[in-house]
């Protein structure tokens, strides 16, 4: 029985060509792949295998719940955790050999009750994000404290960016400044660190200088870039391309009102096709002012407001039947449509649109 609904298509020859093109620019230095929020939509499991198949050094999520599934799925690589540390769950990131965020004097003092299996841990200095972190003037303090810690090692040393893709990077550059502080603190103190990182993928293009030796991608595995203030330099590709059906073909007159709100009010006799996906899907709703789809390398107007499941698109005369698939963004053989594109027109970020698919869209790898 055919699936009459949205699809999601991976190509995950197409992530690993991603993979090896950072790879290629950051020569070689071992990378740290976040597959948080499902891999950003792209499907955690599957995603991790084939970056694990490639021999990335490192997956990064956000939950323990997330870096469970993981190893339940066979996952053998090393997993961060980038979430807050919760001292009740030590005992299962323990077991199932998750790296821990440290980020506070607080998770310190947890810690130094645990008296279980050796724990990796990274220590997190807040550097200009005020997120989580220990202030840079109390970062020599936790790391005097931090190795007095039995059962722990030290393995990493990071923060993190906040502007690293934006074209003025007068804050980022204070930031990197204020980590090599700190870093140069960990070397007086003598502590040495396997991993030291606080490149992002914003950071991998515009912050070169911070790569030291390991560094974080997201997003250009993905084949979209963080922002259009980023260089576009890397011959990165989508890997998730998002489809949908026509599954309804009607013949309107001049002057009909489409969807919600009759915003959309057509300016001649034409054909209305109906596709089945909406924004519950994925499909932006505010995309629908500007937006279009495609079929067979021809753009065709999304009329109205698009609603949880569905949306309209005019087809006027053209060739097109129930069942046939639109493009809806990615790259396939009706042409291309660039998420990020879409992300700039409606005043959002590629970030955003791949983790708000849905849980309905088949997902095909």
């Amino acid at each position: 029985m055919s699936y009459l609904g949205p699809k999601v298509h991976i190509d995950l020859q197409q992530l690993k060509k991603n993979y090896q093109i950072v790879k290629k620019e950051v020569a070689d230095i071992p990378i740290m792949a976040t597959v948080k929020a499902n891999a950003y939509g792209h499907g955690a499991v599957e995603v991790s295998r084939a970056l694990e198949e490639e021999g990335v050094r490192y997956l990064a999520v956000f939950t323990i719940d997330e870096g469970i599934e993981l190893r339940d799925a066979g996952i053998k690589t090393d997993i961060f955790i980038y979430a807050k540390f919760d001292p009740k769950r030590i005992e299962e990131a323990s077991k199932h050999k998750l790296t821990l965020n440290i980020s506070s004097f607080d998770d310190l003092k947890a810690l130094k009750t645990y008296d279980g299996n050796h724990l990796k841990v990274h220590l997190k200095i807040d550097t200009g994000m005020t997120r989580l972190g220990v202030p840079l003037e109390q970062a020599e303090a936790f790391l005097k404290e931090a190795t007095q810690i039995n059962n722990i090692e030290l393995e990493g040393l990071y923060s993190h960016f906040a502007t690293a893709d934006e074209g003025e990077l007068s804050y980022a550059n204070s930031q990197l400044s204020k980590f090599n502080d700190i870093v140069e603190i960990s070397k007086k103190l003598d502590i040495s660190f396997a991993f030291i990182h606080c490149s992002n993928s914003g950071a991998i293009l515009n912050v070169q200088d911070s790569r030291f030796n390991m560094i974080r991608a997201g997003m250009l595995l993905y084949g979209a870039f963080p922002s259009d203030e980023v260089p576009h330099d890397l011959p990165i590709k989508p890997v998730m391309t998002f489809t949908a059906p026509v599954v309804e073909i009607r013949d309107v007159k001049a002057g009909t009102h489409i969807s919600y709100g009759g915003v959309y009010k057509t300016k001649s006799d034409t054909r209305i096709a109906v596709v089945q996906a909406g924004f519950a899907d994925g499909v932006p709703r505010p995309w629908y002012i500007e937006g279009f789809v495609k079929f067979k390398n021809q753009d065709f107007k999304i009329t109205g407001r698009i609603c949880m499941d569905q949306l309209m698109i005019d087809i006027g005369s053209a060739e097109i039947n129930y069942g046939d698939e639109v493009l809806i963004f990615g790259s396939n053989e009706h042409g291309n449509i660039d998420i990020n594109h879409i992300a700039n027109k409606i005043d959002s970020t590629s970030y955003v649109l791949v983790t708000t698919i849905g849980i309905r869209p088949k997902r095909i790898y």
